[in-house]
């Protein structure tokens, strides 16, 4: 099994990009295409998918429903094993409802756990109750 790295994935789906488009870069998108697409075993872990989802809006400026697009189609390889699946499923499903990615993620790992305690009072607690997250998200005073 072979790990990738967050710029691995992201030289594969953002190949075409312009303004990166020298010889390197195009070098190393095809790199990542050949060994994503070989059908190799490979692996990616929260903390990579995590940081592709803040470098494709950062760096790349793909709006949510792209970085969706991007992460569902990474999700459906059935040959590319992603760490803590339920998770990052979670997640993509809870930005779907146009929450934080992050937010979300830190949420998903969280499901064995009572409840979650957070000091971010922008809005997740509340919208996490509405939308029925479990375990319970919770403002610490």
């Amino acid at each position: 099994m072979i790990g990738l790295d967050t710029n691995v994935l992201a030289r594969y789906y953002v190949a075409a990009t312009p303004g990166l488009d020298n010889a390197a870069t195009i070098k190393q998108c095809e790199a990542a295409r050949v060994l994503i697409e070989s059908g190799k075993r490979l692996m990616v872990s929260k903390s990579v998918v995590l940081e592709l989802e803040w470098v494709l809006r950062g760096r790349y400026a793909l709006n949510a429903r792209q970085v969706q697009q991007v992460l569902t189609h990474l999700l459906g390889l059935v040959h590319v094993e992603i760490e803590d699946k339920v998770a990052v499923q979670s997640a993509l499903a809870a930005m779907g409802q146009g929450f934080d990615f992050a937010d979300a993620l830190h949420h998903g790992s969280y499901r064995s756990c009572a409840s979650v305690a957070t000091f971010d009072d922008k809005g997740f607690v509340r919208r996490a109750k509405k939308a029925g997250f479990k375990p319970v998200v919770r403002l610490l005073s």
